[in-house]
Order: C-alpha cells, then structure tokens, then sequence
C-alpha cells in the first residue's frame, strides 16, 4: 500500500467523505427507511465511524482494519470471529465490509455480532460524564 500525506491524503480524504455523504443521500431519499429514527443523524456517525475505522480510505473494511477497530473497542477477536462478523454483512462475498453493507446492517432489524459492538460502544461514548467540581457538601448533608 503506498502511503499518502500531506495534500494528497487530504483530497483522498474528502473524496470519500463526499462519496459516503452521496450515499447518505440515497438512504435519505430512497423512502427505504423512513420508519428509522433520527435516520439523517445517526448516517452522519454512521459515516464518521465507517471513515474512523477504513484506515485505508479504500472504501471497505478489510478484516486487518476490522481487527484493529475491535482492538480500539477493546473487543480483540480471533482470525476466525473476524471472518464470521465479515460473513454475516458482506453481501456480495467480497471479503471486506462495503458503506451500503455497513449502512444496511447498522439501520437492518438483524442483529449482527459487528452491530451489537458498535452499538454498545456508543452507548458508552454517550454517557454524561459530570463536568467541573463535584457539590458542596455539609455536615447536614451527610447521612
């Protein structure tokens, strides 16, 4: 793989956020899921985590980048858990997770192992974590 810098992985870079923002549009517009809440809201993330973990900018995720993503998740899986987790999305048995695959599973009914995780995840991002000094306590406030 040859390695990009400077203006060059910038362009690279904003290629494909253009390329995923375009696919955002369809599932937007394609009436397929309008019954998902905050639908434009959560593709956005869903585009931000999909660009965090395609570290090539190839617009898939092969499975060395799946098994870096766990190991960020804290989550580290064998060779054969990361072939399975790629097997229950990749649609098109190209070995890697494609944008629409990933979209597609993250807004599906079906529960996948790669889903589940990332989900999880989020939830942990989203806790309110108390900011500043704690309270003031008095004598009275004591049990």
């Amino acid at each position: 793989m040859a390695h990009q810098g400077g203006k060059a992985f910038g362009a690279l870079k904003t290629r494909q956020e253009e390329e995923l923002s375009s696919l955002n549009e369809q599932y937007l517009h394609s009436g397929d899921w309008d019954d998902v809440e905050d639908l434009e809201e959560k593709l956005e993330s869903y585009k931000k985590q999909f660009m965090e973990f395609d570290e090539n900018n190839s617009g898939d995720i092969d499975i060395m980048e799946l098994k870096r993503m766990m190991e960020k998740l804290g989550q580290a899986k064998t060779h054969l858990e990361l072939k399975k987790m790629i097997a229950e999305v990749d649609t098109n048995n190209s070995g890697t997770i494609h944008y629409h695959e990933f979209l597609t599973m993250m807004l599906g009914k079906a529960n996948s192992i790669l889903k589940l995780i990332l989900m999880f995840e989020e939830k942990k991002k989203a806790k309110d974590i108390p900011k500043g000094l704690p309270p003031k306590k008095t004598l009275s406030d004591l049990p």
